[in-house]
């Protein structure tokens, strides 16, 4: 009746699915692919500070300021080497980036992006799933690739971004 015996007959049974399809096999299939994660974003209320904080002190390749006035920020890339974070400053007045950081007034994370292997194909069968999409038509990002944004309020709070692969 020692310690190992209580644990042993406290612990709760673990139970098993028992099927005989595979867990994949419950996923629907869909015409395009959801791929790796790009980059998170994180919006910054000073760039210059950030890319000294990811280049001189972490020791990070930091690319050069880009700016994006067709989606009104600047960009900077950190190189992580499975995956980036793209730092995100307003470029303008009506920068969404600018309405963030009002609210946010250090900065932080703004979204996530996702690789898709057919952005058309998703954009069709996300709407059809009533999951909005931020525009009509796909952008061109800052990889120089068409990218979309699904609304937070149907991704769980978390500004999607997705982006052909």
């Amino acid at each position: 009746s020692g310690l190992l015996s209580r644990l042993q007959t406290s612990a709760p049974t673990i139970r098993t699915l028992s099927s005989s399809k595979p867990f994949s096999q419950n996923i629907p299939s869909c015409l395009w692919k959801l791929g790796r994660l790009n980059h998170v974003a994180i919006a910054v209320p000073d760039l210059q500070k950030a890319q000294s904080l990811y280049k001189d002190v972490l020791g990070a390749q930091v690319s050069e300021t880009v700016a994006l006035p067709e989606h009104g920020v600047y960009t900077v890339f950190v190189e992580l080497g499975n995956t980036k974070l793209e730092l995100l400053h307003p470029l303008g007045d009506k920068s969404p980036i600018a309405s963030f950081l009002q609210k946010n007034k250090t900065g932080g994370m703004h979204h996530i992006c996702i690789e898709v292997d057919d952005i058309k194909a998703a954009m069709t069968e996300l709407k059809k799933k009533k999951i909005r999409i931020l525009s009509e038509e796909p952008k061109i990002g800052a990889h120089g690739k068409p990218v979309i944004f699904l609304h937070p309020k149907d991704c769980h709070g978390v500004l999607v971004e997705l982006e052909q692969a």
